[in-house]
C-alpha cells in the first residue's frame, strides 16, 4: 500500500517495551560455537605444534613400524589420518599416536614414511604430516576462525539489539518504512518474527528480531510480489510489515496492529490506523501471519527425537556395512565394536565378509575364537 496516507506525528515519540530482541537461542549457539572451536583446536593444535618442531630437524626412519594407519576423506575434501607409530632410536623404544587433519582433493591411497626430530627423538609423525603442514595450519585456523566469527556475529547482534532497546526509550522522530517478514514462529508464548530492511529507499538489509505476546499481531500491509494479488494471499510472496525508523537507531521497529508499541495519543493512533484499515477493508481487513497447520509442539518434539535416533541407527548400520565390506583394515575400532554387538546372524555375515578379505591374518575383536586369534 502507499505510505502517502499514513501520518505519523511530527513530534518525537518513544517506543514501549523491549520490542527488539537478540536472535533466538543466541547464547546457546554462541557457547556451542566456542566449545566446538575449542575442541577442534584441542584435537589438532598439539600435533601441529609438535610437527612444527619436527620440521626444524626432520629425520626419516626406514625401520619404523606404522600400525593401523588409515586416512578418511569426508565430503570429498576434508581428510583425517591416524596411525600408531612404534620405533627405536639410540637404544630407546618410542610409541606414539598420530592424528592429522587437512584439506585435499586427493583420490586413492597415501604413501608415507615415519619421520622424527633428530634433536627430540620422542617427537614423531608421518611424512605426509610434514608435506601438508601448512595446509593443516591453514585448515585448522580457517575452521576455528569461522566458528569464532559466527559466535562473535551472534554476540554483536545481541549487543546491537541491547543498544537499540536503550535508544528506543528516548523519544525521537519516526519515519515509516516497509520491512520484509523473513521468518516467523507462532507458539503458546506468542509470535516470534524475523524481519529485514530490504524494501525501503535507504535499505540496510539488516535483520532484526521481535516477539509479540499472545493476542498481539504485527501490522502487515501487503506482499513483496504479485501486482494485483489479493493481500491476504501470501502464497509465493513474503509478507510486508509496517515499521518505523526511530531517530538514529540502526534497526527499524516492526509495529503491532494496534500501535501499542508507540507512545501515542488515541487521536494520533487513529490517524495512522484509519487509512490502513480503509485500504485493507476490501480484502477482509487486517492481515495476520498464518503458518501451515502443524502437529502440537510436544508431538513434534517426540517425532524429532525418534527421527534423530533412527538416523543415528541408520548411520551406525551404514558404517558397519562399510566396515565389513570395504574397510582397508579389520582393526577399525568403531567397526569392531559395532560388529561385536550385532545380532548373531548379522555378526556371522559380517565376520564372513571380513574373513574373505583378511582371512590370512588374525581375526579382529568380534570375530575371534576363544584363543583371540583364529576366526570363529
Amino acid at each position: 500500500m502507499s505510505f502517502s496516507g499514513i501520518s505519523f506525528p511530527s513530534r518525537p515519540v518513544a517506543v514501549r517495551g523491549n520490542v527488539i530482541q537478540p536472535p533466538r537461542g543466541y547464547a546457546f549457539l554462541t557457547v556451542m560455537m566456542l566449545v566446538f572451536a575449542g575442541l577442534i583446536a584441542f584435537w589438532q593444535a598439539p600435533d601441529l605444534i609438535k610437527d612444527l618442531e619436527i620440521s626444524k630437524h626432520p629425520l626419516v626412519l626406514q625401520d619404523g613400524n606404522i600400525r593401523d594407519g588409515r586416512c578418511t576423506t569426508r565430503k570429498g575434501v576434508f581428510t583425517d589420518c591416524e596411525a600408531h607409530l612404534a620405533y627405536d632410536y639410540n637404544g630407546k623404544h618410542y610409541e606414539r599416536d598420530v592424528e592429522l587433519f587437512f584439506v585435499d582433493l586427493h583420490v586413492g591411497d597415501y604413501e608415507t614414511d615415519m619421520v622424527i626430530s633428530s634433536e627430540k627423538p620422542e617427537l614423531a609423525t608421518l611424512t605426509i604430516g610434514l608435506d601438508k603442514l601448512w595446509n593443516r595450519v591453514i585448515s585448522l585456523a580457517a575452521i576455528v576462525l569461522i566458528m569464532v566469527a559466527v559466535a562473535i556475529g551472534l554476540l554483536f547482534q545481541a549487543f546491537r539489539a541491547g543498544r537499540v532497546r536503550r535508544m528506543l526509550r528516548h523519544p525521537a522522530e519516526l519515519t515509516a518504512i516497509p520491512v520484509e517478514i523473513t521468518a516467523f514462529d507462532r507458539s503458546r508464548r506468542g509470535l516470534a518474527v524475523t524481519y529485514a530492511d530490504k524494501l525501503s529507499s535507504h535499505r540496510t538489509n539488516r535483520a532484526a528480531h521481535t516477539h509479540f505476546a499472545p493476542g498481539e499481531e504485527p501490522l502487515i500491509i501487503g506482499l513483496t510480489e504479485g501486482k494485483g494479488r489479493k493481500p491476504g494471499n501470501t502464497k509465493g510472496s513474503q509478507a510486508v510489515g509496517l515499521a518505523v525508523r526511530h531517530g538514529r537507531a540502526p534497526l527499524p521497529v516492526l509495529l503491532d496492529s494496534k500501535l501499542d508499541r508507540l507512545e501515542l495519543t488515541e487521536e494520533e493512533r487513529r490517524a495512522i490506523l484509519d487509512p490502513i484499515e480503509a485500504e485493507l477493508a476490501p480484502y477482509g481487513g487486517m492481515i495476520t501471519l498464518n503458518a501451515p497447520k502443524r502437529m502440537p509442539r510436544i508431538l513434534r518434539g517426540i517425532v524429532t527425537f525418534f527421527a534423530v535416533i533412527l538416523l543415528f541407527i541408520i548411520g551406525l548400520l551404514g558404517f558397519w556395512v562399510w566396515y565389513v565390506t570395504s574397510s582397508e583394515t579389520q582393526y577399525n575400532q568403531i567397526g569392531m565394536e559395532l560388529n561385536n554387538v550385532m545380532p548373531a546372524p548379522m555378526n556371522r555375515w559380517g565376520c564372513g565378509e571380513l574373513q574373505k578379505r583378511f582371512g590370512n591374518g588374525p581375526a579382529p575383536y568380534g570375530c575371534a575364537a576363544a584363543d583371540f586369534k583364529s576366526w570363529k
